[in-house]
């Protein structure tokens, strides 16, 4: 199995390490786990204009067609105004209606304050679900206190999230599969 973590931040590293941990944990349940993370920092994805992909820049198309490809997906953002970032909106809006089915669509969210652990469940699940992922029913929801200044995560319930949602994810993608 395939699975693409996509970091939604421009700025910052807090949700790309959440989504490294997440991927870590995943190979580490099961070691035949591909695992790809792509930070959307690193390409210039437009802005959506309603064209078809092959319309837009390479980097467009790359990410797009990853995503696209995978078997699983992981989606982080940092939380801005009590919202997802708008790159990883902007990257959703790519998707028609069913780009998701039967992928499982796990989340991982960071943030200064602790009421933004909402956002992943009023905001960002619901657009995974129209899109037809299978969002588990865990989801991980970092505070920024939970870093270290070396970009580790030192929390030991949150790494116990981390581990629940790659096995959550895991299982359930199986199970989709047959």
């Amino acid at each position: 199995m395939k699975v693409v973590g996509v970091a939604g931040e421009l700025t910052g590293w807090k949700a790309t390490v959440g989504v490294h941990y997440v991927l870590e944990a995943m190979k580490n349940a099961d070691p035949s786990i591909q695992t790809e993370l792509i930070e959307m920092k690193d390409f210039d994805v437009e802005f959506v204009r309603g064209d078809p992909l092959a319309y837009y820049n390479d980097d467009t198309w790359e990410v797009v067609t990853k995503i696209s490809e995978a078997d699983m997906l992981v989606f982080g953002t940092p939380i801005y105004q009590a919202s997802i970032t708008g790159a990883l909106k902007n990257l959703l809006d790519y998707f028609p209606v069913d780009a998701f089915k039967r992928k499982v669509t796990g989340i991982v969210t960071t943030g200064a304050v602790e009421k933004h652990f909402l956002v992943s469940e009023y905001h960002l699940k619901p657009i995974l679900s129209y899109l037809k992922g299978l969002v588990p029913t865990n989801n991980v929801f970092i505070h920024s206190d939970c870093y270290s200044d070396v970009n580790e995560i030192v929390d030991d319930y949150v790494l116990k999230r981390i581990s629940a949602l790659a096995e959550e994810m895991i299982s359930l993608q199986k199970g989709i599969n047959g």
